[in-house]
């Protein structure tokens, strides 16, 4: 019965919701995105369920993700997901609404913020404490936010990027940029469509992106046979890409997340630059997981690049450190 009421940390990202439950750890990873039925409006099926029948389900269905670029698109949508993976954390209702810890985009508006808590109450959460992604990304991988020496995350999720120079649990300076890993996804989307003239879904684009996508060349070539639809006879086809068609693909992507890391270190103090060229930018995100990243950085900035360890949960980790540590970290939530 205790399980019932513990208090919770929930990552709701634009691909992927993480859920930690105080005490427990980790104990939900589903992608994001839920099924409908057009006509009637009834959900069909939510979280990886659902990623299973994108693309291959009747017209009368649609699957949708109700976050996107970090923030909830769909209200409605999003609250039914939430309530629902809440559910499989907690197969009764807790005897008390527990506290919740939602990680956040650094750029959220008071508008967005207000959305991600009227869901989370809908849900069946009590009170609801934001944090912003990057300070829990610092907090799951280890870093000492609670000193001076400032630290930088880069944390490269679905549908932002969040750039951030924290110290004394203050993020000093940040920038939160709407490009990520969907948005290389749909250049590569894009890429394939005009150079080999077939069409491909997202989820093979992210495939293939983590197959043999890279920010630099590699010392040894890669390649992929890919199928599509033919734009012209709409039969099926199969194509051969290799690293370099995948790298040109996302060269704008990769190159604005570089810049972004650029800009915030120009506007960081003399003395949290110092400490940045001392302790390094730490990586943290899915998208952190491309071949080269950490390099392409590196030669951008001239300083060491660190992938934090298992970077796809760096943020709920964190998250959920905050839940064990309630007091010590009060100072890090959004007002």
């Amino acid at each position: 019965m205790d399980f019932l009421s513990k208090d919770m940390a929930m990552d709701l990202g634009t691909a992927n919701t993480l859920i930690y439950v105080k005490g427990k750890g980790v104990v939900l990873d589903e992608p994001s995105m839920v099924a409908v039925e057009r006509e009637s409006g009834e959900v069909i099926a939510i979280g990886r369920e659902a990623k299973n029948l994108a693309g291959r389900r009747s017209r009368g269905t649609t699957v949708t993700r109700p976050m996107r670029d970090g923030v909830i698109y769909d209200f409605e949508t999003a609250s039914f997901m939430i309530r629902w993976f809440l559910g499989k954390v907690f197969r009764r209702f807790p005897l008390s609404r527990p506290k919740l810890v939602m990680a956040v985009p650094v750029g959220i508006t008071s508008v967005e913020k207000r959305a991600v808590m009227e869901a989370a109450d809908m849900a069946g959460a009590g009170k609801v404490f934001l944090i912003e992604e990057p300070m829990a990304a610092a907090i799951g991988a280890g870093l000492p936010i609670d000193q001076p020496s400032g630290q930088m995350v880069v944390d490269i999720g679905g549908g932002t990027t969040e750039v951030a120079i924290i110290s004394q649990f203050v993020v000093s300076c940040s920038e939160s940029l709407r490009v990520a890993g969907d948005e290389a996804n749909e250049a590569i989307c894009q890429y394939i469509r005009q150079q080999h003239g077939i069409a491909i879904s997202d989820i093979m684009a992210e495939v293939i992106k983590m197959k043999i996508g890279s920010a630099v060349p590699l010392k040894k070539s890669l390649e992929i046979k890919l199928r599509g639809k033919d734009l012209v006879s709409g039969m099926p086809k199969i194509v051969t890409v290799t690293d370099t068609d995948i790298r040109l693909a996302m060269k704008e992507p990769t190159r604005a997340i570089v810049e972004a890391v650029r800009r915030v270190l120009e506007k960081a103090s003399p003395d949290l630059a110092s400490d940045i060229a001392e302790n390094g930018i730490w990586l943290a995100g899915g998208g952190s997981l491309l071949k080269g990243l950490r390099a392409l950085i590196h030669q951008a900035v001239g300083l060491e690049v660190v992938k934090s360890e298992d970077p796809l949960r760096a943020v709920i980790r964190g998250a959920g450190s905050v839940t064990e540590h309630f007091e010590y970290y009060r100072d890090v939530f959004l007002n």
